[in-house]
């Protein structure tokens, strides 16, 4: 951080000894930010190669790794309608975790995980999980879907949150079934935490009969209470010209169309678990407790916990501590009821055994 303030600062004053000479200092400025804007993307790029490489240092031991190239449906907002590959399918990466010792001529359970964030990517943040997962006997595939970082300011800039990246994902979902005969599609759970919480809502709305099960962690619920107590800055993500290109103000049904808490209507009973936090830092309660009223509107059975200022705020159930991990064991204990791995986690001790490579005694 410390050397991209400083490259900044250098690339100022070059930039202003050179304004006399260009005469346009408006346009020496835009060009000084499209500059570091490029930089910011070749930073992300190098990072996610970087992390591609710690995964297979840190589930290798016990998972096959890898990551496909598949596509989703074509854009929603084509700059250019008229231009040759407008319509064209959008590309991304989907990572894909397969246990080590998987025997092809079984049949596995799937879990779809998709990642957090406005811009966000897939990353080793999530190891324990994914060990813990993959330990008792599930397939994951973790798709890159449009919008992600680590991929280049074209990716980037496809971002259509809570829009047609909840189809890359889906369709991530019927990529494995297609390619790999070891996957049940009678046996597949989505789940995701933040926005992955909100795709995974979204997901089984659009997608009722598709998915077995699905458990959303401190999900984006209402984005139009959200670009209330958010920041500028943050709303500026939506409002981009690539993006939503409005407000909230000026565009409500847009932002309400890609809330869960606005979508409950579609809901057709997948069974569901929903956890959120009173101390997030992130996704306040109150959106949450608006999904929450409006699925119960609904008048079909789902699960919920609203958790009291556990330490962690929005990452309270994915960090590594004694309680975090009694957490997860009741989203695991949730999807093993529809999804039955075979080596389901029941206590600490198995949890520990399986998400970690030293073991701790409990």
């Amino acid at each position: 951080m410390r050397k991209t303030i400083c490259t900044l600062f250098f690339s100022l004053l070059f930039a202003i000894a050179g304004f006399s000479q260009s005469g346009d200092w408006q346009k020496d400025i835009q060009s000084i930010l499209k500059s570091q804007q490029d930089m910011g993307h070749a930073f992300s790029k190098l990072a996610k190669q970087i992390d591609d490489v710690l995964w297979y240092e840190r589930v290798g031991d016990i998972a096959f790794v890898d990551k496909l190239y598949i596509y989703g449906p074509p854009k929603w907002k084509e700059q250019n309608p008229t231009a040759k590959d407008a319509g064209n399918p959008v590309k991304f990466w989907t990572y894909v975790f397969m246990p080590a010792n998987l025997d092809a001529s079984k049949k596995y359970p799937l879990i779809v995980l998709p990642h957090g964030g406005v811009h966000g990517d897939f990353t080793t943040y999530y190891t324990h999980i994914v060990r813990e997962l993959i330990s008792q006997g599930y397939v994951i595939v973790a798709p890159e879907y449009r919008g992600s970082t680590g991929y280049g300011k074209a990716h980037y800039e496809k971002i259509d949150y809570g829009g047609l990246e909840v189809e890359d994902v889906y369709y991530s979902r019927n990529y494995m079934i297609e390619n790999y005969d070891f996957v049940d599609k009678n046996r597949v759970g989505i789940i995701g935490w933040s926005h992955g919480g909100l795709i995974t809502l979204m997901n089984i709305f659009d997608h009722p009969n598709d998915f077995q099960v699905a458990f959303a962690g401190v999900p984006v619920s209402d984005l139009i209470a959200r670009m209330g107590y958010h920041e500028q800055s943050y709303r500026d993500l939506y409002e981009a010209d690539y993006h939503i290109g409005k407000s909230a103000n000026d565009n409500v049904a847009e932002y309400r169309r890609r809330s869960p808490a606005w979508n409950t209507h579609k809901y057709k009973g997948t069974p569901l678990l929903i956890h959120t936090n009173t101390n997030d830092e992130d996704v306040n309660v109150l959106e949450v407790e608006h999904l929450i009223k409006s699925l119960k509107a609904e008048g079909l059975p789902f699960e919920y916990e609203i958790f009291e200022n556990i330490p962690g705020g929005h990452s309270f159930d994915r960090m590594d501590t004694k309680t975090a991990k009694e957490i997860r064991l009741k989203i695991y204990a949730h999807l093993a009821k529809q999804l039955k791995p075979e080596k389901p986690v029941k206590n600490l001790k198995e949890l520990q055994k399986a998400g970690y490579k030293f073991q701790i005694a409990f």
